[in-house]
């Protein structure tokens, strides 16, 4: 297979997990932003709603509220209290977790394919 046949199996790969009727509905905005919570995850490091709201590139903070209330309603992040309980910490769910592993397994599939 062609290393640029690779990406593309993976982009149906994914597009396959995304459509997963199981799974609720992101928008693009809403898996742009529980990617960005993901990166911090895997660092280790910590995000919260005001870190998150300071990323223009993303968007309003007026768009970036409603978005991620949308997401925890739909359980793909969830707020953790932080020392400063006014600050809240933004982490993927298990749920979300889960999506990211099956999005790892498809690059691993394919990855070992020749």
């Amino acid at each position: 297979m062609k290393k640029s046949n690779q990406y593309i199996r993976y982009l149906e790969l994914a597009r396959e997990i995304k459509n997963d009727p199981k799974l609720p509905i992101l928008t693009p905005l809403e898996e742009r932003i529980l990617n960005v919570i993901a990166i911090y995850n895997f660092r280790d490091e910590r995000i919260s709603v005001r870190d998150l709201m300071m990323k223009s590139e993303l968007g309003s903070s007026a768009m970036l509220y409603l978005k991620l209330k949308s997401m925890i309603e739909k359980g793909w992040i969830v707020l953790a209290d932080t020392e400063d309980k006014r600050r809240k910490q933004l982490k993927p769910t298990k749920a979300a977790e889960q999506y990211f592993g099956k999005l790892s397994k498809s690059i691993q599939k394919i990855a070992t394919r020749h």
